[in-house]
């Protein structure tokens, strides 16, 4: 037995499974052997086992779940720690749902992921929006500062949730930040779908759990090797209550959890314990190689560096391409990138975000700079200057709550005539995700001529009832 197996119980359980003779009569209906029907159906749906007759007994006698999950919370140095198949959304559902009572605020970050909106929803709880500072320099959200912080606190919320690092590896001053907020008793939630990696190496940013904070909620498939919709949900005690905690994961969480991403989350977290630091530096050693090849080749700075941020503000593997230094489109350079057959995690007019991971290697990064390298030279014009996107620059307007335009009476309009209505919609470029405008907001016109120029320009905008912003769904 391999050595991560030795210390993954439910991965240890997982391929344990398989090793053994078994004639299920439960569920899942296609009984790891769909492939004697069709091979093709059989090749998507054998390899799946649940957590309940699957990594455990039925009645869960050997708590299989519950030892992975301490030794997570041992790893991260917390009280508790969950496995969510759901996802950083799921888990960020869970833990706004434990907070307070309908009507109560909490401090938002105003570039939090439309999982915790929708979760604002669900709870009836009103946002104090806090509006990250931008870089001059790069048009980038540099994070929160301690000053938007504190004006959110004079309002009395009962927790402060932030989105750290950001989409662009960029982060707040977390220490001030979390000090400030338990002066007051206020729990500090960090979104850290993009920090999972986080902590186990020198050269990165510290985990927020270690800095002080009262949650964590990581996605284990995006910055690690895990699942898809796999995440992790840890927190301590002190000022959030644990079992109102458990109560809401259990309710927003299946009820027939798949094996296979508890069983990643299990192997991720003791990969990261027994080879973490290795495998990070390799990544680290990576990402500089890939950078230093394709910045040899154009006279301006092209990439986001930890020096231009303050230090420990910025994650030296994120690989952020500012192509306006080239005057050039990111959508336009994507689409060449994947004609080549390489996708990429992120592009608008400006940026291209190239997500790389411990599962990358040096012969990866090479064959891409072998590729990009062309792409960027053929499109190479003037430069640009930096803007803003439109997720990262919008000022909100609120008009009324999220919650109550989400349950109120809706009518479609035409896009010149939305200027000055009350949004029903939250609507985000996507990726990332961030709003542009949410529920109960104003669409101003600043609003809809920026997601009419987003959308021109080929990116993706997500959620809206029309996708073609031709109409808007508003208030009545």
């Amino acid at each position: 037995m391999s050595e991560l197996r030795e210390n993954a119980p439910l991965l240890d359980s997982y391929l344990s499974y398989f090793e053994s003779a078994r004639t299920p009569f439960t569920i899942p209906g296609h009984k790891q052997r769909t492939s004697q029907i069709d091979a093709d159906l059989g090749a998507v749906v054998d390899s799946d086992i649940p957590l309940y007759g699957g990594l455990d007994e039925i009645k869960l006698t050997n708590q299989t779940l519950r030892k992975a999950e301490s030794l997570a919370a041992k790893l991260w140095g917390a009280d508790y720690a969950r496995f969510s198949t759901g996802g950083s959304t799921h888990a960020n559902q869970a833990i706004v749902l434990a907070l307070g009572a309908p009507g109560e605020k909490v401090a938002v970050s105003r570039t939090a992921h439309r999982s915790i909106l929708s979760a604002l929803v669900l709870a009836g709880l009103e946002p104090i929006w806090m509006v990250p500072t931008i870089d001059t320099t790069t048009g980038v959200p540099i994070g929160i500062s301690v000053e938007e912080l504190a004006r959110a606190l004079k309002q009395e919320p009962i927790a402060v949730l932030l989105t750290e690092p950001g989409y662009l590896g960029t982060l707040s001053d977390l220490p001030a930040l979390i000090e400030l907020a338990h002066e007051q008793q206020v729990p500090v939630i960090v979104d850290a779908a993009w920090g999972g990696h986080f902590g186990f190496h020198n050269e990165l940013p510290n985990h927020v759990i270690a800095l002080g904070a009262d949650a964590l909620i990581t996605s284990v498939h995006k910055a690690l090797p895990g699942y898809s919709a796999s995440a992790l949900l840890i927190a301590q005690g002190k000022y959030l209550d644990l079992d109102r905690l458990e109560q809401s994961f259990e309710t927003t969480h299946t009820t027939s959890p798949a094996g296979a991403p508890l069983a990643s989350i299990d192997g991720v977290r003791a990969l990261l314990q027994l080879r973490g630091t290795e495998l990070i530096a390799k990544l680290l050693d990576n990402v500089i190689h890939f950078k230093n090849i394709v910045q040899s080749e154009f006279a301006l700075p092209i990439f986001l560096y930890p020096f231009d941020f303050p230090a420990g503000r910025f994650d030296p593997t994120k690989i952020v391409l500012r192509v306006q230094q080239l005057g050039a489109s990111g959508v336009e350079i994507e689409k060449e990138l994947q004609s080549a057959g390489i996708r990429v995690e992120m592009a608008d007019r400006d940026t291209i975000v190239f997500l790389a991971t411990l599962a990358d290697r040096r012969e990866d990064f090479d064959a891409l700079s072998d590729v990009l390298i062309p792409i960027l030279k053929r499109h190479q014009e003037q430069r640009r200057e930096s803007a803003t996107a439109l997720s990262w620059s919008v000022v909100p307007e609120r008009a009324i709550s999220m919650r109550e335009a989400y349950f109120s009476k809706t009518v479609m309009v035409e896009a010149t005539d939305a200027v000055g209505r009350i949004s029903a919609d939250l609507i985000a470029p996507y990726p990332p995700g961030v709003a542009v405008v949410a529920p109960g907001e104003v669409l101003t016109k600043t609003i809809i001529d920026g997601l009419a120029a987003s959308k021109k320009a080929g990116v993706r905008i997500a959620y809206a009832t029309d996708s073609t912003l031709k109409q808007y769904r508003v208030v009545l």
